[in-house]
């Protein structure tokens, strides 16, 4: 079955706190579907940098452009059709240079 809020502009908006260094990004998500125990959904992010402890997660960029750097310093470029897969405690720092949307499962 198709999903047409693939790319649709209709996701909730949350807004992080700000984090140690002061960053924040505006965020949207929206959950689709669960594929055994874990969640399917959207997750969009507005122009910004912001710190995260990462979950278990795999993720396809659809849209958008950024980085996001390790605690190691390693650095990948955001961009549409990049896979990422992140591992639960991952220290991560986010700079989003264009609006970006990602379709994850976590």
């Amino acid at each position: 079955m198709a999903d047409d809020r693939l790319l649709s502009p209709d996701l909730e908006a949350e807004l992080l706190a700000p984090d140690a260094d002061g960053g924040t990004l505006h965020t949207m998500s929206v959950a689709l579907a669960t594929f055994s125990s874990a969640e399917v959904g959207l997750w969009e992010a507005g122009l910004g940098k912001d710190a995260d402890t990462e979950v278990d997660e795999i993720f396809v960029v659809l849209a958008g452009a950024g980085t996001v750097t390790f605690a190691d310093e390693s650095t990948l470029r955001l961009r549409p059709g990049v896979a990422v897969r992140l591992y639960a405690g991952d220290k991560t720092r986010w700079n989003v240079t264009h609006r970006l949307r990602k379709l994850y499962l976590a």
